[in-house]
């Protein structure tokens, strides 16, 4: 307690004046976003293994080119029930920053829609309630064009602090947890 808690550099401030690049995609009906500096590359769903005694929402490891990669399932990670599967969903792999290394996960989405440039000043700060996933996962709520409207209306996407949400520590706790036969219920996992 007490510490404070500093955001990887290349992650833009809300509220930031230049834009910046986001990866957009589906997950329950909403559309999410994350820096584009943070995704190495999207690959299609499949080859899954799965790791007995994790936590619901580690949905397993894939093999990338030798390298085992853990897989998130955003989802289950938020609370929600397990992603079904379908013929758009696919694996998002990100890297983030860990000490002098990088971490790389791969994490589970319904779809990928594309990338928006989104100015800084087009970035709310996350609310304090009302949305289904804790707070302190959400970086800022980018306003952008419907294009469905034809630019006439606007949108949230709700752009996710992948550092908070992916922290290695946390998940590396929960699969402990489940590891020496503690239930991991869904209190903990919501942690």
């Amino acid at each position: 307690m007490g510490e404070i808690i500093r955001a990887p550099a290349n992650l833009p401030a809300a509220g930031a004046e230049g834009p910046q690049q986001y990866l957009t995609f589906q997950l329950g009906g909403e559309m999410f976003a994350v820096g584009i500096l943070n995704v190495k590359e999207i690959i299609e769903y499949g080859a899954v293994t799965e790791i007995p005694m994790v936590p619901r929402f580690i949905r397993g490891v894939i093999n990338l080119r030798g390298s085992v990669v853990p897989v998130i399932d955003l989802s289950a990670r938020f609370g929600g029930g397990a992603t079904q599967v379908g013929r758009r969903t696919c694996i998002v792999i990100v890297e983030l920053p860990e000490n002098e290394d990088q971490q790389v996960i791969g994490v589970v989405v319904d779809a990928v829609s594309e990338v928006l440039e989104i100015p800084g000043s087009d970035i709310e700060a996350a609310p304090k309630f009302g949305a289904r996933i804790r707070a302190d996962f959400i970086h800022g709520m980018g306003k952008v064009k419907d294009r469905l409207s034809g630019g006439q209306s606007e949108r949230f996407v709700i752009i996710l602090n992948v550092a908070r949400v992916l922290a290695s520590e946390e998940i590396s706790l929960l699969s402990r947890i489940a590891q020496d036969g503690n239930p991991v219920g869904p209190a903990a996992e919501a942690a």
